[in-house]
């Protein structure tokens, strides 16, 4: 036998046909081959408050969530989200018909795609971006259009004229996330406002990606879009826990939006996962409820955190851009003499016993990241300050 089937056709549809096994599990196969630190996939290596933990356990010997949950998820959960959104932002959101409970945030992302966007139809969406991005405006049948995010002044800026200019006739979407991975960016009151009037007036449907929304540093606010003005009825607003609670295995997300725009996410929803994560929904309702506090007090960590790598990093030569959100700092390698970020990824295991991901795997114009390299800070502090020395003896030395 030549082969599983006659025709010549590949396997793998099309519309994925360029996208292989994610740079993430090669990097953090490498990590594993060479014993070496792994700042490349954005996980934390401790668990959340115990709190949160032990409530996932009384549900799981309690019985709640073991069998399927429901639908849109359990109502204390929607309450919970409704609950934060109003209490951080002053959003009002209706549990009953403006949640939506998902598999991540990852399965929010794809299930608002997969519902709003049709064969034909323009995605614009920042570059770098998040790697499922491009997959899910594929499987789609988007065509996603990039509008490149550029360093000036030691950060990564929108250029408000470029968006404008990306907008055709054909545009349905933009794809929002802020505070932006990889680039730590935290878009502005004023670019958010430029992007709403430019939504409105063009009638364009958004999606935003919040899951870094307690992580801002500095003088860095988080505004969702769905405040301001036109913006509540046409925001598709997603989050998740994995991130502000360091519990990225349970993948729990959500969607908030206006009840025609939930019921077509969950449409999409219900043929992926249709319920998911049973037992967790229960602790973070109750994660959710946490006070004020706690959210501080992990914002201070994570700053700290920053804080000792960007100097490690710094020390060892690299050129660092500042993180005003998200916990990752992207860095500029042409001060080592470098300037190929996937060799520079690749050959810095053995180099120096540290991983990181090259940018340009989040772009579209590959060139445009090519001398880009993102480093994860959600470590122990000791761990990190193991790498930023293993660094700095490589590249100083």
């Amino acid at each position: 036998m030549t082969g599983m089937t006659s025709s010549a056709r590949p396997l793998l549809n099309r519309r994925l046909a360029e996208f292989g096994t994610t740079i993430f599990a090669e990097m953090s196969a490498l990590a594993l081959r060479t014993g070496s630190i792994n700042l490349g996939q954005g996980f934390p290596d401790t668990d959340g408050p115990e709190e949160v933990r032990e409530a996932a356990v009384r549900a799981l010997r309690d019985g709640r969530g073991n069998q399927y949950p429901p639908g849109p998820g359990i109502p204390e959960l929607r309450t919970a989200v409704a609950a934060h959104q109003q209490r951080r932002y002053g959003l009002a959101v209706d549990p009953d018909t403006e949640v939506l409970v998902t598999a991540g945030a990852t399965e929010a992302i794809a299930a608002a795609l997969l519902a709003l966007v049709e064969p034909g139809d323009e995605v614009i969406a920042f570059e770098p971006y998040y790697d499922s991005y491009a997959a899910c405006i594929a499987m789609a049948g988007g065509t996603r259009v990039p509008v490149t995010l550029r360093p000036r002044d030691g950060r990564f800026r929108l250029d408000l004229d470029e968006l404008r200019d990306a907008v055709t006739d054909r545009t349905r979407l933009l794809l929002i996330n802020t505070p932006h991975n990889p680039t730590g960016t935290v878009l502005t009151r004023e670019e958010l406002t430029a992007i709403a009037e430019l939504a409105v007036e063009r009638d364009l449907l958004v999606v935003t990606d919040e899951v870094y929304e307690h992580l801002v540093f500095d003088d860095a606010e988080h505004v969702p879009l769905a405040t301001l003005p036109g913006m509540r009825e046409r925001t598709v607003t997603i989050s998740s826990a994995g991130k502000t609670f360091s519990f990225t295995g349970w993948k729990v997300g959500w969607v908030t939006s206006a009840p025609d725009l939930v019921a077509a996410v969950r449409s999409a929803k219900q043929y992926l996962t249709y319920v998911a994560s049973g037992p967790f929904q229960y602790a973070v309702a109750e994660a959710l409820a946490l006070p004020d506090s706690y959210f501080e007090a992990f914002r201070a960590d994570m700053l700290a955190k920053r804080d000792v790598l960007a100097a490690g990093l710094a020390d060892a030569g690299f050129a660092v851009f500042r993180t005003a959100g998200t916990y990752f700092i992207t860095t500029d390698i042409r001060p080592l003499g470098e300037s190929d970020g996937f060799a520079f990824c690749r050959a810095l295991p053995e180099r120096a016993g540290v991983v990181a991901i090259p940018n340009a795997v989040f772009y579209d114009h590959r060139e445009a990241g090519a001398p880009y390299v993102r480093f994860a800070f959600c470590k122990r502090t000791e761990v990190l300050a193991d790498a930023a020395e293993r660094l700095r003896m490589a590249f100083t030395h």
